[in-house]
């Protein structure tokens, strides 16, 4: 069933009168007919007004837009500013996205939802509940055709697995502004959130551009290049048989580097610098002459990559609104690469990328 606040999915256990969300702390009442239980407020949750469902009261307290069209997106970023723990990308890294979706793939303005250190308004700061709420409003009511965009920026880590779903016996997490007080984010939360509300023909693209970030939505299928150079489809499933794929929709991860790996944030330029993946990606997307497939994408992510490797310092020619955001990029290793992980196995040398 899901929460009356926020609608997030909950575990009902046999018997149960009333269940508490972890998310919001609201508690739902669940009545019982027999052997069959009927959640009280099921009508107000399901209730349809112009093809969307009502909004739960959680997600319009919060004032988060309405959105009528079918692209929607979520763009976090986190400097994490006056902390020991302090970056100079990420913020920017969301301005680069809003201009890739606005500008390339006709993204309206007020469909965008972005946090970061910068937000006043106390509900889109980006904090733990904030962030868990806003991956409600991205997927609440989505329907057949909706794009859907997740972009994240900011630190990540590993703990270790509590529920035996990880080949790895490791959980991958993404911070917060407030994980000092209230903890990380699980990838099983940013699954839960975001993979399995997934219905038929709704497609999500994540990019996610952190340490760690390989699997952080624990999807199912990961590609991988093989020493030979061929490219096959990895199984990633749960050892302990859990559900993590969606419910008929297609999700999509492309991440900064592997779960063992290490993401550097930008350097150099005091002004704008950037996290590679985002510069990568949002330069490989925008100046693609036509829609690549995701072979193609990849390739050119690596191959920005791999320049910026080899000359930390960029002089900038590309268009003036994009220069005035992609300035600087990080200078990284050689070994930290992007990665595809996917709920469904597909051709990536046959289909085209797009938002």
């Amino acid at each position: 069933m899901e929460c009356g606040q926020c609608g997030a999915g909950l575990s009902v256990p046999r018997g149960a009168r009333s269940v508490q969300c972890a998310h919001c702390r609201g508690v739902t009442r669940v009545q019982r007919h027999g052997a069959v239980g009927v959640v009280m407020n099921a009508f107000a949750n399901m209730a349809v007004r112009g093809g969307r469902p009502v909004t739960p009261p959680k997600l319009r307290e919060a004032g988060y837009p309405r959105v009528p069209g079918d692209k929607r997106a979520l763009l976090i970023g986190i400097n994490y500013t006056g902390t020991e723990n302090e970056l100079s990308g990420p913020i920017n890294d969301v301005k680069g996205m809003s201009f890739l979706l606005t500008q390339k793939y006709g993204f309206p303005k007020e469909c965008i939802l972005t946090m970061t250190d910068e937000e006043r308004d106390p509900y889109r700061r980006p904090t733990k509940s904030n962030i868990l709420l806003a991956m409600r409003w991205l997927v609440h009511g989505c329907r057949s055709g909706d794009s859907l965009v997740f972009h994240f920026s900011g630190m990540a880590g590993q703990m270790e697995d509590e529920d035996g779903d990880e080949q790895d016996g490791e959980d991958q997490t993404i911070f917060p502004l407030d994980w000092e007080l209230n903890g990380e984010i699980r990838d099983d939360e940013i699954n839960d959130a975001l993979v399995r509300p997934l219905v038929k023909d709704v497609t999500l693209h994540a990019v996610i551009d952190a340490c760690h970030s390989g699997t952080m939505l624990d999807l199912p299928n990961i590609y991988k290049l093989k020493k030979s150079g061929q490219t096959e489809w990895k199984l990633h499933t749960p050892p302990n048989g859990a559900w993590k794929n969606t419910s008929g929709g297609m999700a999509i991860l492309i991440s900064g580097c592997g779960d063992n790996q290490m993401s550097t944030d930008g350097i150099g330029d005091e002004h704008l610098p950037m996290g590679v993946l985002t510069y990568s990606f949002v330069t490989a997307a925008f100046f693609a002459q036509r829609k690549p497939t995701y072979a193609q994408l990849l390739a050119t992510i690596k191959a920005i990559m791999l320049e910026r490797n080899a000359d930390s310092r960029i002089n900038c020619k590309l268009p003036a609104p994009m220069c005035s955001l992609v300035r600087k990029v990080v200078n990284f290793s050689g070994v930290q690469e992007p990665q595809l992980s996917s709920s469904q196995k597909f051709d990536i040398n046959r289909e085209h990328f797009e938002l």
